[in-house]
Parts: C-alpha cells; sequence; structure tokens
C-alpha cells in the first residue's frame, strides 16, 4: 500500500496521480490534504511517514510545490528515505540504489503526465541491494549516531 499526501500546492498532483492509481489498481491510502486550503507540509509529511515507520504503508508519496520541502521534512523521520525526483532515471534509480521508501514530487516542477510515469517506476522498480546495501545500512547507522 502506498501512502499518498500533500499540501495545498501539491493538492491537484496528488488528486491525478489517485486517479492514475485508481485506473492501474494501485492501493494507496490519502493522508491530506483534502482540499487547496494552505496547510503546512510538515503535518502531511509526518502522517505519510508514520504510516510506513509503523509499517501501515510499504512506501510512500508527497507533493508540495517544489518537492524540496517535503523531502527535507520527510527525512527528519527515523527509518525514512525520501528523494525529490523530476525524471523517470532518478526515480528509477533511488528504488535501485538507495531504497527510498519516499517519493517527493514537484507540483510546480513536473506535470500530471511526467508525475504518473515517475510514481510508476518508483513503485515497481525492487531495491537491487548487494553493493547498495552495504551504502543504505551505512546511512541507517548516521541516522542511529553510530557511523
Amino acid at each position: 500500500m502506498i501512502a499518498i499526501g500533500s499540501d495545498h500546492g501539491g493538492f491537484e498532483l496528488k488528486e491525478a496521480l489517485k486517479k492514475h492509481f485508481d485506473e492501474i489498481g494501485v492501493a494507496y491510502e490519502d493522508f491530506g490534504c483534502h482540499d487547496t486550503n494552505s496547510i503546512d507540509y510538515a503535518l502531511i509529511a509526518k502522517k505519510v511517514c508514520g504510516a510506513i515507520t509503523e509499517g501501515k504503508c510499504d512506501k510512500g508519496i508527497l507533493v508540495c510545490g517544489t518537492g524540496i520541502g517535503m523531502s527535507m521534512a520527510a527525512n527528519k523521520f527515523k527509518g525514512i528515505r525520501a528523494a525529490v525526483c523530476g525524471d523517470c532515471f532518478s526515480a528509477k534509480f533511488t528504488r535501485l540504489h538507495n531504497d527510498a521508501n519516499v517519493l517527493c514530487l514537484g507540483a510546480r516542477v513536473v506535470g500530471a503526465g511526467l508525475a504518473t510515469e515517475i510514481a510508476d517506476l518508483y513503485i515497481n522498480t525492487p531495491f537491487e541491494g548487494g553493493r547498495h546495501a552495504r551504502r543504505v545500512a551505512q546511512i541507517t547507522e548516521i541516522e542511529n549516531g553510530t557511523f
């Protein structure tokens, strides 16, 4: 299951992603926001990241104006590896090599067509493991203060 959320700046793109997921049968839970009224992105990042760290959802997608604010907030949560992606190559390799568990998108940076392609790659690309597992483990060690 995918946890999905946005602030007001990413609301319309989040809704387009949900429509796409409905069409292709991807299960998701929407953690807000639910309209274009102003809301702080950190509140939504907390909900989406909590769903992942609690095991309720496998991966997450966060949308704001640029994707940067959501990424900064999400990466403060233990166990979260969030990546802003504005192209398909980055989306594929953030899964293959970094085992990213949160994709951040910028609604003012990518349109709905590209965003759905990026999201599909992110969702469907497995972590490659191998030499990359050691590097991801080092990220966890940094997070835990043991690196």
